[in-house]
């Protein structure tokens, strides 16, 4: 599984990763703010969690790392 976590290090971004850590997910953290617009999140609410390709906002993707 590719899970990527892009981050501004706002509190939801730091309670997401804080989650990821607990289930011991394993994930690459983005915060480089070129990759984030490169990859079209420039206007986007953070954090984005990305699992194998499919993106997520903070709500559904805080649901799915609890139905981890």
């Amino acid at each position: 599984m590719n899970i990527v976590l892009y981050t501004i290090d706002c509190p939801n971004c730091i309670i997401l990763e804080k989650k990821l850590k607990t289930k011991n997910i394993e994930f690459l953290k983005v915060s480089d703010e070129e990759t984030i617009r490169a990859k079209g999140f420039g206007n986007s609410s953070f954090p984005i969690l990305e699992v194998d390709g499919l993106t997520m906002d903070y709500k559904t993707a805080i649901q799915w790392v609890n139905n981890q």
